[in-house]
Order: C-alpha cells, then structure tokens, then sequence
C-alpha cells in the first residue's frame, strides 16, 4: 500500500499541513516512520479517514441508489430562459450542474446556498497518475 507525507496526504484531504497535523497529534489519523524518519500516513488509513470525514459532511437526504454525494455551497449560477449552469464548491471539488431554470427556482439556488449534489453514473473513468 502507497504511504504519503504530510504535505501530500493535506492536498488529497483539501486541508492545511497543519491541520492533518492536528490529526495526527489528536490520534484521528495514525502515522507510521518511512526509511528515512519521516512521518508518512499509509494510504488505507488516509482513504478510510478521507471517507469518515466526507460522511461526517453529508446532510440528511430521502432515501435513493444514488451513492455519491457532495455538500457544498453554490458559487454560481448563469441562467436564462430554460436552461441553467450551477457551479457548487464541495471542499476542493468544484461541481457544475446542468438543469432547467425551472428547478435553480424551485430550489432557491443562488451563490451561497448550501446544497448537495447527487451523482448517479454508470460510467466513471478512473485514472492513477503516471509512475
């Protein structure tokens, strides 16, 4: 399993080093020595923390098959007619949505708001970075 430094595991997190720092000295995330001393965070450890804290985030929905859902506030949104843009800012994951401006009215959506996409795909391309 991959292990990353502090600096590496804040970026993943969308946090300060500082912060995982606080993590590590309250025991929230367990730290192990690399070979050369360095505090490193194995990567399971990281994607369980990542999870806890993405579900510690979550607002309460109605039940649905849709697994994938993102808090965050509204930052945009350009309109007309029949057709609308929503950006949302979910920790470091920026989302735009695409929907009638029937349905940015009926939900009151504006810069601001605190709203939750739902992200239901049958296909989801996942890439890992070049070694």
């Amino acid at each position: 399993m991959p292990h990353f430094r502090i600096a590496q595991a804040a970026n993943l997190l969308g946090v300060s080093d500082d912060t995982v720092r606080r993590y590590v000295d309250s025991g929230s995330l367990p730290v192990e020595l690399d070979a050369s001393n360095r505090k490193v965070i194995d990567g399971a450890e990281l994607a369980a923390f990542s999870r806890d804290q993405t579900h510690a985030a979550t607002a309460p929905m109605a039940p649905t098959s849709a697994r994938n859902r993102m808090v965050g506030l509204v930052t945009s949104v350009i309109a007309d007619t029949v057709m609308a843009q929503v950006e949302l800012q979910c920790g470091p994951h920026r989302v735009v949505s695409l929907m009638s401006s029937e349905a940015v009215a009926e939900l009151g959506l504006e810069p601001g708001v605190l709203a939750v996409a739902v992200i239901k795909s049958t296909n989801v391309v996942v890439e890992t970075p070049s070694r």
